[in-house]
């Protein structure tokens, strides 16, 4: 599996929907996640241009993009961002993997 960067930005309503009735958006966040055969491991709310950070493991790019669909499609967010993320140990494989690229920059 993958590890993402899930970034969302409630509406205006969804703020509203939540100060009227707070309840535990993680545990939603969790369970739509798992339904997809992902993972949650962390779900942060966060001051700037995002509401909430997400760190998740989806089992392909697929998952991941229906999620970020489902998000859209809901109408609660304003904005939406998925970011595929490597682990330092895939980092590593990328740079050694270089060494064999056939490429030459223009001139």
């Amino acid at each position: 599996m993958s590890f993402y960067l899930l970034q969302v930005s409630y509406s205006a309503a969804a703020i509203k929907a939540m100060v009227d009735h707070p309840h535990d958006r993680a545990e939603a966040a969790r369970k739509g996640i798992e339904s997809l055969g992902g993972k949650m491991h962390a779900f942060y709310f966060a001051f700037g241009p995002h509401d909430v950070v997400v760190i998740a493991e989806f089992p392909d790019n697929v998952s991941a993009a229906a999620t970020s669909m489902a998000l859209g499609a809901s109408g609660q967010y304003s904005k939406a961002e998925t970011t595929v993320l490597m682990t330092v140990a895939e980092s590593m494989a990328a740079m050694k993997k270089t060494q064999s690229i056939s490429f030459k920059p223009p001139q």
